[in-house]
């Protein structure tokens, strides 16, 4: 662990700060003019600055993500889609004696369900195949408690089937949900038949539909029932085997984790490192989940997952959160280094519910209004230093302004200070940050902090955190400065920043609440925002 001093150590942390700080009035021309002498003088200065050979990319830090991995986090949201008998019972955990003959879903279209999710930011969609009731959404051979023994589509329709259908024409990744615990199959209980049993079924979803890029499972249970032993080795293997491009959840990884909870946010500091040794599938350290290991020896990140009603299934008496909770979990799930996983339950018509789809949209919309402009795209950047030296513009700070996390900053070697510098000719207004590393070259930041220029022409602290991963996202009350600083405190090796963005968020209640400016600095400020309506905010 390399450790990086702060400027002023002892200088509080501080939640607003408003000034008009006078600049040096210095011409864009002057400036640019100012830049080039300096950096010819040092070319000159120092022949090795001149190399006509690029600097080699740092080596990564292990662990590291598998591919399958990568393609998972760059999804960053997925809908989660509870459906089956509970949707026609009320229930959550159906006992699995529910008659067959109470699914009907006369206007079900898994087209509806896709579209949903594409247009509103979901990439993947996760399906029950089967839940703990046992009751399958495909025609299985090893069972009749399936859709073949429902009234709908006479006993020949398959959901599993139009869904994958339905998302390979949309281009929306598919994953299935094959619930271990099972309260139909009379065979449950004992070790080798179900173990079998299961295989059997899980084979079926994995070479009937496609592509399926995610296999979820878990270790849910009620009390008193039946003891069984599950072979998740073997299940891994078969799903690997069977779906190479496929990533396994669990509790416990081997692929992506259980982030400890079903409220949708994982903790402040978030690990993509884990020791799965160290975890038990229906069994693990709910505080372990949501943080990961520093010292980790594997790579599994975290997911959240989280409905969007009180309930896991359709129910006619309940309603959907609001938009603006629903961008609280987002900023406490996927800028906080997970993959969100939203359920949005199907109701017994077979259609996501209007109310619901009227909440994706304004939450979709909340996204795209704070998201859509960087503030930190009009700086000028700078660092401490750069990978290779001031010919090193691979790995230059420009990097930082260029989506994705290809591209990188990278630290010259053995530095005492690892900063980033943004310059303003006009004051800056904002109450996010953004920060993203290279995870393929490793998760690394430990510690960072970001501070402001005073009126005094002092550095002072806006916010500090820890961990960043694919993605951190962080708020704060509403600051503004001509001059920011990014600056990593402690790294497992020297820190890789892929992207940074600074961000206006005028809808969350730390973004505007306690900042004592005048009406018309809300006015201003909230001018890009008046054009949204949110009917459940």
């Amino acid at each position: 662990m390399i450790k990086n001093p702060r400027a002023n150590p002892d200088e509080p942390s501080i939640q607003k700060l408003k000034f008009k700080f006078k600049r040096p009035i210095l011409s864009k021309p002057q400036q640019i003019s100012i830049l080039h002498l300096l950096i010819f003088t040092l070319l000159q200065s120092s022949p090795s600055l001149a190399s006509l050979h690029p600097k080699p990319p740092p080596l990564p830090i292990l662990p590291i993500p598998s591919a399958q991995q990568l393609s998972w986090q760059l999804t960053e949201m997925a809908l989660f889609l509870h459906f089956g008998t509970n949707t026609f019972t009320g229930s959550e955990w159906g006992t699995g004696h529910v008659d067959p003959s109470v699914f009907n879903p006369t206007k079900l279209d898994a087209t509806q369900w896709v579209k949903v999710a594409k247009d509103f930011g979901f990439s993947k969609v996760i399906l029950t195949a089967k839940h703990h009731d046992g009751f399958c959404l495909w025609p299985s051979e090893y069972t009749d408690y399936s859709v073949k023994s429902s009234p709908w589509k006479n006993g020949s329709g398959d959901v599993v089937g139009e869904l994958a259908e339905a998302a390979r024409i949309a281009g929306v990744k598919l994953g299935l949900y094959l619930s271990p615990w099972d309260r139909h199959e009379s065979c449950y209980g004992k070790t080798l038949d179900y173990n079998e049993y299961y295989m059997g079924q899980m084979t079926e979803l994995l070479t009937r539909y496609g592509v399926v890029e995610e296999v979820w499972l878990d270790g849910a249970k009620g009390e008193g029932e039946k003891d069984m032993e599950y072979f998740f080795e073997d299940w891994f293997s078969l799903i690997h085997q069977l779906q190479p491009r496929a990533v396994i959840f669990s509790d416990a990884g081997p692929d992506t984790r259980w982030v400890g909870d079903e409220g949708g946010y994982a903790g402040n500091t978030c690990w993509s490192l884990f020791n799965c040794s160290a975890a038990k599938i229906g069994d693990t350290d709910p505080k372990y989940s949501q943080e990961g290991d520093p010292f980790g020896c594997d790579w599994v990140p975290a997911e959240c997952d989280v409905s969007i009603r009180p309930g896991w299934f359709w129910h006619a008496s309940e309603v959907p959160k609001s938009a603006r909770t629903l961008l609280d979990l987002y900023y406490k799930s996927v800028g906080r280094n997970c993959l969100l996983l939203l359920n949005v339950p199907p109701n017994s018509s077979g259609l996501i519910s209007d109310e619901d789809i009227q909440v994706l949209r304004e939450f979709n919309e909340l996204r795209s209004s704070i998201f859509s402009n960087n503030l930190a795209e009009g700086g000028l950047l700078s660092a401490s230093s750069v990978r290779g030296g001031l010919a090193g513009t691979r790995f230059g700070p420009q990097n930082i302004l260029e989506k994705g996390i290809l591209s990188y900053w990278a630290p010259d070697k053995q530095q005492a200070n690892w900063v980033i510098y943004l310059d303003f000719q006009e004051h800056v207004t904002f109450n996010v940050l953004e920060i993203q590393e290279p995870i393929h070259m490793g998760q690394r930041i430990i510690e960072f902090h970001l501070d402001i220029l005073n009126e005094k022409g002092q550095w002072q602290t806006v916010i500090d955190g820890t961990t960043v991963g694919y993605r951190r996202l962080l708020q704060f009350s509403i600051v503004e400065s001509y001059h920011l600083r990014l600056v990593i405190d402690k790294s497992r090796g020297d820190p890789l920043i892929a992207y940074v963005g600074i961000y206006l968020d005028s809808f969350s209640i730390v973004g505007y609440a306690t900042h004592k400016r005048s009406n018309s600095f809300f006015n201003k400020a909230l001018k890009p925002f008046s054009k949204l309506k949110l009917s459940s905010f």
